[in-house]
């Protein structure tokens, strides 16, 4: 995170894959790229 000061803050999070399409949706770089390329399968 960068503040306005132009310092820059690390911040930890947590992310949650709850469901299979969730976890195809991250293994193709988000729902867009795995859109695209079901759409180019076609």
């Amino acid at each position: 995170m960068k503040r306005e000061n132009g310092k820059t803050e690390k911040v930890p999070v947590t992310s949650r894959l709850d469901t299979p399409i969730e976890v195809e949706y991250y293994l193709h770089g988000g729902i867009l790229p795995f859109v695209l390329r079901q759409l180019l399968q076609r």
